[in-house]
Formats: C-alpha cells, structure tokens, sequence
C-alpha cells in the first residue's frame, strides 16, 4: 500500500510560495532610494503576512523579524492561517533592508519553510555566528577551531593555497579582530556592510569569488541559509551570539547556549524544507523588480533542500 503524498509533495506547492515573496519585493519597491528604512520594511512586512494568509497555509513564525524591530506582525509565536500544509517559517522580507533604502544593489524578500516541529526554537536569539562552507568542504572544518586553522583545512578541501581564499565578512566592529586574523593568515575578506544571506550564497556556488562565509549576521538568516546550504550541498553551522546584555540573558533564560554551534540539520530537521527569494535591487541571487509601461517584472528563486532542485521564475503583474 502506498502512501499518499503530502502537501509538501503536491507539485504546484513550491510555485505557490513565490505569490509570497513576490508581494513584499513589490512592496518593497516602492520604497527603494527613499532613505526610508523603516517604511519599507513596513510594508514588506504587511504584504508578506497578507500573502501567507492569501494562500492558506497553517504557518507557525518560528524566526521572525517582528520581535526584533518592535513590530506587531510576523513575530515569533504567531499564526498565521488555517489551511494545509502546517509549517513552520522563518522570515526576512527585506534581506539587505539598508540597500533597499540606499537604492543600491543586493536586496531581497526572503523566507524559508518546513513541517511543523522541523525548525530549531532559537527563542530570543537576535543573531548567530554562522560559518557557510561549500561543497567540497563538506566535514572537513570544524567552526571551533582557531581562524588560521579553518582557513588552512577550507584551502586544503578546495585545493588552492590559503593566499588564494577569499572570506565574506560582514564589515562590523565586532567583527575586526576576526577580519585582521584572516589577513595575518595570508587570506582575502569581501566586506559588506548587510546582506549575509547573499555572502553565504556566494559561498556555496561557483563563480562569486567567494570560498567561505564566516560571522556573526541575524538569526532568521541563519536558519533561512541553513535551508538552501543543504539544498546546494554545502554546509552550514552556527551558534546564538548575542550582541548585548538583554539579549544575553534572554538567550541564557531561554536554555540555549551561545558556546555549542549547531549543525544545518539541528537547526532545520527535515529534508523538506523551502527557500523562497524574490529580488527588490539585484544581487547575486536574484535580479531586481523592474518596471515597464506598468508592468512590474519580478524574479523569484526557489530552492528544495530535499532534491536540491533551483527554481528560477519570472513573473509580469500589471502595476496600477
């Protein structure tokens, strides 16, 4: 006797997700170049939730921004519709939130899903430290060791000289120490000042001149890369970093511990689980939304962890 597929299995499931993502991209545009940070994460925020609701899935926001920024939707706890499949999401509708206000490039609305009791209750944790490794690295470097012995093991796995490395890092203060050890090492950093998520996706495929992500970003980004590390082969690893005393202790009264880094599959457990990204000003995952004689041009990427399939779709909604 066979089973009967489940929701996650239905083929115009994944394709669903993109009405999603593509409503906060659109939202989002309106705001690119405004210097208008908040209003368009706002809105992104309001369009995104309007469309979970729009297609009735019965989510759970394991990871969401709401907490974080102070605002009243897609907070962790809530729910959101009634319908199938139950998922749980972790969401960033406006990955690289600076860009989009500055007009420049490397912005996105983003989330990732998977069933229910899949994802890892990161709790009151605001950011992680996070290491993104690609393919061939696979097993062979361990996050806790010192900086100059990760970089020797990455180049050892991707057969080139530790000279030839090239880390992204997020340009922060925190971060400074870190950054000078990779260049005592004999190693190279790309420095951007937000947009992990495309550092990590830089990482993990060919052609970005990019061998390796390593810091400390948000923590919504770091199970939303967890999803698509394993949809594209690599690996990912992380632990809660907290970047304040509140936060500290929140993390501590919660039971987790900013000392144990977590694999992707501690972090998301199951093989069914969905990246969902929609470009507001392009980057090297997405291109951005462009608009001609009102009609707005969108790409999405959509990426299974289980198949490692990519999705590449492009969709054209008439603009008022």
């Amino acid at each position: 006797m066979t089973s009967r597929p489940g929701p996650f299995d239905r083929a115009d499931f994944p394709f669903a997700l993109r009405l999603v993502t593509e409503a906060a991209a659109l939202a989002a545009w309106k705001w690119v170049g405004r210097s208008q940070k908040e209003a368009g994460d706002g809105a992104a925020v309001d369009a995104m939730r309007k469309a979970l609701n729009d297609i009735n899935v019965n989510a759970v926001v394991m990871i969401g921004e709401g907490e974080k920024d102070n605002a009243p939707l897609l907070y962790r706890g809530e729910r959101i519709g009634s319908g199938e499949p139950e998922i749980e999401i972790a969401v960033d509708p406006i990955e690289g939130t600076t860009n989009m206000a500055n007009g420049t490039e490397n912005s996105m609305a983003v989330f990732a899903l998977a069933p229910r009791g899949a994802m890892f209750d990161l709790g009151p944790s605001f950011y992680m430290d996070k290491l993104v490794l690609p393919a061939p690295a696979k097993g062979k470097v361990d996050p806790r060791w010192p900086v100059k012995q990760k970089l020797e093991a990455l180049a050892a796995a991707l057969n080139k000289p530790v000279s030839e490395l090239r880390i992204f890092v997020l340009n922060r203060k925190r971060h400074h120490a870190m950054i000078k050890e990779i260049h005592d090492a004999g190693a190279r950093t790309m420095l951007q000042e937000n947009g992990d998520v495309a550092g990590a996706f830089m990482a993990l495929q060919h052609g970005h001149n990019v061998d390796a992500l390593f810091g400390t970003g948000g923590s919504p980004e770091g199970v939303i890369t967890a999803i698509f590390a394993r949809a594209l082969g690599g690996e990912f690893f992380g632990r809660v970093d907290p970047q304040g005393e509140d936060e500290a202790k929140a993390v501590k009264d919660f039971g987790l511990d900013a000392g144990k880094w977590l694999s992707g599959a501690e972090l998301v457990k199951s093989d069914d689980a969905i990246f969902v990204a929609t470009g507001i000003n392009s980057g090297p995952v997405c291109r951005g939304v462009s608009i001609h004689k009102g009609v707005a041009r969108l790409h999405t990427v959509i990426l299974m962890a289980k198949t490692g399939v990519r999705h590449d779709l492009v969709s054209h909604l008439p603009q008022a």
